[in-house]
């Protein structure tokens, strides 16, 4: 009898080894209360040092949106610019930070940890999880800020935007799947942390963040349909549409459709592609 069949008999099993998909999932389920706490901890640890704390996870995008809204508001001209552009620009800003930060963050969430990846057995999918839950913490007060200016600036609410709840899940769903397949990236390429910023730039400047690409592009019909399929562009308008009220912000059913699939299409391969390679995640060669 070799040695591994009598670990197998015993019950024992490699460390750092890759279990079946549905045991791994269960084991991260298991873990919910650590990605929480873990989520919580890194959000402390981030401003505890600052003199107002918490309130950079507010200040920061609100303080992007006043430098946005300034230079391109004056950019694009009164004709250019979508209607209730600081609300619309203050969506975007906000919804793109969640997105960005998840992006660029997330995709050293096993490359950051490497002491404890190489110390500890745990499903280390929490990892880049804890990340998310982390920056969905951190959105929930932008959320608010959010629904207080679109009140402020004359909106009253409406029953659309208890859609804003299955928005942001969805939203959610969709980042962790894509920080779960950057997490995994990182780790062979880690020269991806580099250019990682410049792919967050390029979809900041191509999702509609701080103008209407409806409005931009009118009668392009190839750029329009080219628009339709960017995920960061749709989560952008329903959120619009959602809030705000108008002409230019009705809400197109087939978004919902084209998110829920990028949602779930997303988790599923960052899902498979991150648990692939759970074995090599500890690996110092």
């Amino acid at each position: 009898m070799s040695l591994a069949e009598y670990a197998a008999r015993e019950g024992l099993h490699k460390v750092g080894g890759r279990p079946p998909l549905g045991a791994y999932l269960r084991d991260v389920w298991h873990r919910r209360a650590f990605v929480y706490s873990l989520a919580r901890f890194r959000i402390e640890a981030e401003n505890g040092r600052n003199r107002l704390g918490m309130g950079w996870v507010v200040l920061k995008p609100l303080l992007n949106a006043a430098v946005y809204g300034t230079i391109f508001g004056i950019l694009l001209g009164s004709r250019s610019r979508p209607d209730q552009f600081i609300l619309f620009l203050v969506i975007g800003v906000f919804f793109f930070e969640f997105f960005s930060s998840c992006f660029t963050s997330g995709a050293q969430s096993i490359t950051k940890n490497a002491s404890l990846v190489q110390s500890l057995s745990f499903p280390r999918m929490s990892l880049p999880l804890a990340l998310v839950v982390q920056r969905l913490l951190q959105f929930v007060p932008m959320v608010v800020i959010m629904i207080a200016m679109v009140i402020v600036f004359g909106t009253m609410p409406h029953w659309e935007w208890v859609l804003l709840i299955p928005l942001i899940a969805l939203f959610t769903v969709f980042n962790a799947g894509l920080t779960l397949i950057t997490a995994r990236l990182t780790v062979h390429f880690r020269d991806l942390t580099q250019l990682l910023p410049f792919i967050s730039r390029f979809f900041f400047y191509t999702s509609g963040t701080f103008f209407s690409v409806e409005k931009r592009f009118n009668g392009n019909e190839t750029i329009l349909k080219i628009a339709d399929a960017q995920p960061i562009h749709e989560f952008m308008e329903l959120a619009r549409s959602v809030m705000l009220t108008g002409p230019d912000y009705v809400i197109k059913p087939e978004y919902w459709l084209y998110a829920t699939a990028w949602s779930i299409l997303t988790l599923i391969v960052g899902t498979v592609y991150f648990w692939a390679a759970e074995e090599r995640y500890g690996r110092t060669d």
